[in-house]
């Protein structure tokens, strides 16, 4: 999300420019090998820098470009119950002004020189991306330096971007899949920080204050719950120096509240939220798995043939080709640091929801009961270690790859076992995981729309 920014014919130019370098770019790694792009991405270092700040490198110098991803562990999970949404607004200020620059001197800093700086708050933690070419690294890195060591927090960036967050949630509030999804988790976790928004409640927005922006602030963002993940023309020695000048004055550590692992609530029942629509969407989540749980990747992979394909799916083939029932049907995992989910939605009309929910229940308990055929298991392999090339054909796309296993702490080489990895789930290994996911069997429905023969609440 962000709000008006300044322009002028000068910037439309130079972003037009610009555009037209990032489609090049991006076009020519298209054309590129993908599986040469994954094992480049494997050449991974570990560069520490003089102050002690950690972050992976892959060098490429392919193209004069760098790409940096970085996260401060904490997030919405950190917002207190009378704070919902902080996170989420102090991170969409991050970039409206710091150090001697307001927002618009800030922004027409980052136009200037086609730099890209954003910052976003997840649950789990709060992410930032940095992207510019070789050449303006020393003011990008400046930049980014201003950003989370000096932000200015003024008084016109606060009410423009909160004013813009009241523009999101209001329009938010209409749509029936962000409807769906926020009462799953408030539903589930009554009493835990991720039943909350991550973007807030237009109850919660407007009471925050600046004191309570900056307090955010100083307390997340240190050097002991950052993660760095770099892509392009840099030298371990030249980022160990950059890493320093950008992080080095932030705090050695995060004052972080704990947050207790949770199991979801409200397992096996159903809630229905009235809305006038043509069609229901349904949201159905239950228990998972965490994701450095050792039966993962079988959970992952029984997943895909449940849900995770977009066509060959059981859910797909039972649910919109034999039946018509719906024209999108999916399921996928959630690993979020204190609790592991598994979800399936779909959207359909009115008067056939009741029936969707029941099949795509009937098909869950199918795969847990009897687990997937010897065939369906070889084409799953076959697609996630075959598709897995498509997650490093940017730079952007392997950096983002770097940081997050770096947040899941799935070790250095996790790029280079991968494949492996699900070419060792065997039959065996997937029946053993639908054991630990028995309670999967039922889950926690929430509906929006009209259903007809469903009531709940």
């Amino acid at each position: 999300m962000r709000a008006f920014r300044f322009s002028c014919a000068g910037d439309a130019l130079k972003a037009a420019g610009w555009l037209f370098f990032v489609m090049v770019t991006m076009a020519l790694s298209l054309i590129s090998n993908t599986e040469a792009q994954a094992q480049q991405s494997s050449r991974i270092t570990e560069v520490t820098s003089p102050g002690g700040i950690k972050a992976w490198l892959v060098r490429d110098t392919t193209l004069p470009l760098i790409a940096m991803e970085f996260a401060f562990l904490g997030g919405a999970a950190q917002d207190g119950p009378k704070q919902v949404g902080l996170a989420h607004l102090t991170a969409s200020l991050l970039d409206e002004g710091a150090g001697d620059l307001n927002a618009q001197a800030f922004q027409q800093k980052l136009a200037d020189h086609a730099l890209e700086l954003h910052f976003n708050a997840g649950r789990d933690e709060m992410r930032g991306s940095l992207r510019t070419l070789s050449e303006n690294r020393e003011v990008a890195f400046d930049l980014l330096r201003l950003a989370v060591t000096q932000p200015r927090f003024d008084t016109e960036a606060v009410e423009r971007i909160r004013a813009a967050v009241m523009a999101t949630l209001r329009r938010r509030s209409t749509e029936p899949n962000a409807i769906a999804n926020d009462r799953w988790y408030a539903l589930a976790f009554p009493d835990h920080p991720y039943g909350r928004p991550v973007d807030g409640t237009l109850e919660s927005v407007p009471g925050l204050t600046r004191d309570d922006i900056a307090g955010f602030a100083r307390k997340t963002l240190a050097r002991s719950n950052l993660r760095v993940a770099v892509v392009g023309d840099i030298s371990p020695e030249e980022l160990g120096q950059r890493l320093d000048a950008a992080f080095g004055t932030l705090p050695q550590t995060a004052e972080l509240t704990p947050v207790a692992n949770v199991t979801p609530q409200r397992i096996g029942t159903v809630d229905v939220i009235p809305l006038n629509v043509p069609q229901s969407v349904v949201v159905m989540g239950t228990v998972g798995l965490e994701r450095r749980d050792p039966d993962f990747m079988a959970a992952y992979v029984l997943n895909h043939i449940l849900g995770g394909s977009a066509f060959s799916s059981r859910l797909f083939k039972e649910v919109r080709e034999a039946r018509g029932l719906a024209y999108s049907v999916y399921s996928y995992q959630v690993a979020l640091a204190h609790v592991g989910l598994w979800f399936a939605g779909t959207a359909t009309k009115n008067e056939r929801a009741a029936e969707s929910i029941a099949l795509i229940s009937a098909e869950f308990q199918r795969m847990l009961d009897q687990g997937p055929t010897a065939e369906e298991l070889k084409e799953a392999k076959s697609y996630l270690t075959g598709s897995y090339a498509l997650r490093f054909d940017t730079s952007s796309k392997v950096a983002g790859q770097l940081l997050q296993i770096q947040i899941d702490d799935l070790g250095i080489d996790y790029v280079d076992r991968r494949n492996a990895m699900v070419e060792a789930v065997t039959l065996d290994d997937i029946k053993h995981v639908a054991g630990r996911l028995a309670d999967a069997r039922k889950a926690l429905v929430v509906v929006v729309g009209k259903p007809v023969g469903l009531s709940g609440g």
